[in-house]
This record gives structure tokens, sequence and C-alpha cells, in this order.
């Protein structure tokens, strides 16, 4: 195996359910692929007996390689910690409770190289913590956006969740270390992959991607967004306006304008960004109903997103209409 084909994987674990974990690094370890490296970065697991699991995974297999973070970094600046760590010249972030296929790491690897791209993302499958498949199809489910090449969507969309990634070496050197607006260690890969080569993708699901309740972003839908936050916030419409400007515009969009704008050096890619920041700016200023409809599609539509793309635009534009929802 030439060492060029060396794909690290890198997770970033805290407080990982020991049958979880086991399975997910289990499903690595038997890879078709086996010129791999796994690098582990333990964010200060509160339980000893975790991290004396951690250990004998570590010992078990000299291409583990295990790190015990001394204070808590989080998920974000944790990836960023092992992306710098990393020196193979292809990368897939993992999460510490799925279940891979035995062909991921090979079927990516030969289409990430067959097309020249930077990165590339695949499909998945939906479980639930008794292996139940929620979901066969997370493409259609979650409308991720399909791209082949490059797309304005990847400066306001996260393009791919981080466990279907793989990315090359060229890209990691461009987003390292994490600048402090980064905000998801796979937004910024995407981002940048467009930046450069572009991507592309595999709709064949090539992982369980696990739901349970310890997820931290999770792949819940909005019904289930919606649900946990109103039994924590009420139904009022000061809290469904909280809810839609912190949790949807700001935090899954309006951050990550910034922080694209924070990583590009175009001139005309920071003009571009800096219009669509004005945009979800002028959405959080706005109470009752946004006129600015012409520019939702212009930064905003794609491919596989009119679903999603209905939910938005009513969220964005009408949220009088969108409490209805929120409140039944």
């Amino acid at each position: 195996m030439e060492e060029q084909d060396l794909v690290d994987v890198l997770i970033a674990t805290y407080n990982p359910q020991k049958e979880f974990f086991q399975k997910q690094i289990e499903s690595i370890l038997n890879q078709t692929h086996k010129n791999i490296h796994i690098y582990i970065s333990d964010d200060c697991s509160k339980n000893e007996s975790i991290k004396q699991f951690l250990k004998e995974y570590e010992k078990k297999d000299k291409r583990i390689t295990l790190i015990f973070q001394e204070k808590n970094l989080g998920c974000t600046k944790n990836f960023g910690y092992l992306l710098e760590k990393s020196t193979a010249n292809y990368i897939c972030y993992s999460d510490q409770d799925d279940i891979w296929y035995e062909n991921k790491i090979e079927k990516c690897l030969k289409k990430i190289k067959e097309e020249k791209v930077d990165l590339i993302y695949c499909n998945c499958k939906q479980i639930n913590e008794d292996e139940k498949i929620i979901h066969n199809n997370y493409f259609k489910y979650k409308n991720v956006p399909l791209i082949k090449g490059k797309d304005k969507l990847a400066r306001s969309r996260c393009i791919g969740i981080g466990c279907s990634q793989m990315f090359t070496k060229n890209l990691k050197e461009k987003i390292i270390p994490f600048k402090e607006s980064v905000i998801a260690h796979d937004w910024i890969v995407s981002y940048m992959a467009n930046e450069m080569n572009g991507m592309t993708y595999i709709e064949e699901p090539l992982f369980d991607y696990r739901l349970h309740t310890g997820n931290i972003f999770g792949g819940r839908s909005l019904e289930q967004n919606l649900s946990i936050w109103k039994n924590k916030n009420g139904i009022s419409y000061d809290s469904y306006s909280k809810y839609r400007k912190e949790k949807v515009i700001n935090k899954a969009y309006l951050y990550g304008a910034r922080m694209c704008l924070d990583y590009t050096k175009n001139k005309e890619e920071q003009s571009y960004i800096e219009k669509l920041i004005n945009y979800y700016e002028s959405l959080n200023k706005s109470k009752y109903i946004n006129l600015h409809f012409i520019k939702y599609f212009k930064f905003l539509s794609g491919r596989n997103l009119l679903k999603k793309m209905i939910k938005e635009f009513v969220i964005f534009h009408f949220p009088i209409i969108g409490y209805i929802k929120f409140k039944f």
C-alpha cells in the first residue's frame, strides 16, 4: 500500500457510551482499506472507566493514537486540534457512535482520487439507539445539497455532515489552525473545498448514522428540535422569535457566513458573503414579515432542497405563519 493512500480518521470523544463506541471503532478497524491511522482525542470524559476503555483500544492496534485533553475544548476545537495532528494525504472525520460499512473509506478514496476534488461526502442510513433504521436515505430525509464541482451554496450551507466527509491534506492546510469564527468543523471544510478543486458525493449509504439523546448535532428533524425548545422555553411568540433568531438564523446560517467571510481572500467572494450576511441580519430585524424574497432564492436555492426551502422560506419571511406551526 502506497504511503500516499494513508487515510487519517479523526475521532473527538466525550463520554462515549462503551457499546456504541466499540461498534464504531471496530467498524473502522475492519475497513477493506487497511492503510489508516486513527487519532482519538478525548475531551475530558468524566468517567475514568471510559478512559481506561480507550487506552485498551490504543494497546489493541498500533494504528490508533490516543490523546487526553487537559481541559475541555468542545467538539469543534477538538476536531481542529486533531486536524493539526494529522499528517496523511486524506482525512476523515468520525463520530463516536456510528457504524461504518466496511468499504466506506475504500469507496470514498477511489472517488475523490478519480474526480480530483478536495472533498467527497457520502450518504448514510439513520438508526436509533437499538440500531433500527429510522431513515434509509439521509440525503433525501435532510435535503442534503447535492454538489459536483463548485456551488454558491457552500457559502450559505454546510455541505455534508462531518462523519460523511473525506478531504485532502491540501485543504486541511488551508484551514488550520481554526480561527475563532469556526462554528462547525465540517462546514469550513466544504467551504474551502469550494474555494479549491471543488467537491463530489456518493449517493450510496456507506454508514449508519446513530441518533440518540446524547447527540450534539444529531440529525434531528425540525419538529424534534421545536419540541425540545418548547418544553424548555414555552410556546409564546417571544419564545418562537428567540428560537427563530438564535437557533435558526444565527446558529445555522449567519454565524456560518461570518466564518466563511473570515477565510476568504477574494474580493468578489468577500462582497458576495457580505451581502449574504446583510440578508441574514435583515431577517433578524423583521418580527412578523420580511419582503426580501428574491434574496432567499439568490443565496439558498439548490438541488435536492425543495422541502427544506419551503420550511426555511416560511420561517425566514413569514415568522407569524411559522409561529402557528410552532405553537401547534
